[in-house]
């Protein structure tokens, strides 16, 4: 099963269209002028809002970490017997 598979793969590889260099970095130069790049209010909004998540995201954690941490500290209180 899996012989045919690398068989297959080898077969795709040849037979894909060699390109040369410079023609490969002509379609580049085509493909790059197609993208549609974000304004400069949009790329400000994201970052506002990706430092928004990350802070509260940030808080969450840390709440749910001290309060886990203040349990097995009482736990280990209670299994201690200092409780």
């Amino acid at each position: 099963m899996s012989l045919r598979g690398l068989v297959f793969v080898l077969e795709q590889v040849n037979s894909v269209a060699k390109t040369s260099p410079g023609e490969f970095f002509n379609q580049v130069k085509v493909e790059a002028r197609k993208i549609v790049w974000p304004t400069g209010r949009e790329t400000m909004m994201t970052a506002v809002m990706v430092l928004i998540m990350t802070t509260l995201l940030g808080l969450f954690f840390f709440g749910i970490d001290s309060f886990f941490g203040w349990v097995v500290t009482m736990l280990l209180a209670l299994a201690s017997g200092q409780g």
